[in-house]
């Protein structure tokens, strides 16, 4: 796995009260972009599913049920 680095400007309190408490920033960091990457990739699920189902919905039930048995049929 390739990494990356990034660079995080924060005020000096702050990386003090970091160092004070032992905290891992960089696992942190990294922690808190996982988390919301993953909330983005959530939301975009979201957004595919709403949009799957508006489709859906336009298409008949006998549609659905006649594809279903052909499906069946099939096996």
């Amino acid at each position: 796995m390739t990494e990356e680095v990034i660079t995080v400007r924060v005020n000096k309190t702050l990386k003090e009260r970091a160092r004070k408490y032992k905290i891992d920033v960089s696992k942190t960091v990294r922690a808190a972009l996982e988390d919301e990457i993953r909330k983005h990739e959530d939301q975009e699920l979201r957004q595919a599913l709403s949009d799957i189902k508006t489709i859906l919905q336009k298409i008949p039930d006998e549609e659905i049920v006649k594809a279903i048995r052909e499906s069946r049929d099939q096996r």
